[in-house]
């Protein structure tokens, strides 16, 4: 059974279709990059699998159509991490964090014993107890990133969107972020799927990457099938090189030809 099976997916902000008849699937414990230019859809798709835009075609979660599943039971199969998450300035790392286990909760109801725990856990394995009574205002890039993975942990979600996880991080945090995913897929079981701009990243930690353009899937498969050159320069628009070092791709601009 897939995590994700998407069947002909659109979506249509203001007139026009920026996600068009997307077919694809993605399994369980699989890592998939999605890859395009800016505008490509990314974003959109994303959050039409987490049934925040509406969507013509089929989304199903572990072979659930997404219109079968309550709000409620969506959150609890799936947590999404944007790109710009909302952390009030004010709420503690342990307040927030404990948000997560709000799909888990009854209307009107509290957390209880099992929902801290949980909580507790995800602030453990992400190596922020010492943070737990600092406010989201007083943290850095880094810290408040982990803080917000963080939180989808709580969730107990086994699949995870995240967009752009790796945005407005330095060389280090992107790496510890990435790491960090990397081992909680395999110690959480997760289902991961990144909208990733930095394609050498992409390379080196998914198993499969999406090439979106013009809000169409163009390229399906490993990081070597389909970050090529020629099709970098095709849909990007971009001169590159793409390289092998020690096993691991890397995608390199190439300077144009003097003027």
């Amino acid at each position: 059974m897939s995590a994700i099976a998407l069947r002909k997916v659109s979506v249509t902000l203001g007139g026009r279709r920026v996600v068009s008849e997307v077919t694809a699937t993605v399994e369980e414990g699989e890592w998939v990059a999605l890859i395009g230019p800016n505008g490509a859809g990314k974003t959109s798709l994303l959050r039409a699998v987490a049934g925040l835009l509406p969507c013509d075609g089929t989304v199903s979660l572990l072979g659930t159509p997404l219109e079968a599943l309550g709000r409620r039971e969506r959150a609890q199969r799936l947590a999404l991490v944007p790109q710009e998450p909302r952390t009030p300035p004010w709420l503690t790392v342990a307040e927030y964090v404990l948000m997560g286990r709000t799909p888990h909760l009854r209307p009107l109801a509290s957390e209880g014993a099992a929902d801290v725990e949980a909580a507790s856990r995800a602030l453990a394995r992400l190596d922020l107890d010492d943070l737990v009574d600092r406010t989201l205002g007083t943290l850095s890039g880094g810290e408040r990133q982990r803080v917000v993975v963080a939180r989808a942990l709580a969730q107990e979600a086994s699949i995870v969107l995240l967009d752009e996880p790796t945005a407005s991080l330095d060389i280090g945090h992107q790496q510890q972020a990435l790491d960090l995913l990397d081992a909680l897929r395999a110690s959480e079981e997760l289902t991961l799927v990144a909208a990733m701009h930095d394609l050498t990243l992409a390379a080196q930690y998914a198993d499969r990457v999406l090439l979106l353009d013009a809000g169409r899937v163009v390229a399906d498969g490993t990081p070597e099938a389909v970050l090529t050159e020629s099709a970098l320069a095709r849909h990007y628009g971009a001169r590159v090189r793409v390289v092998t070092v020690d096993d691991a791709i890397a995608v390199l601009p190439a300077r144009g030809a003097s003027r």
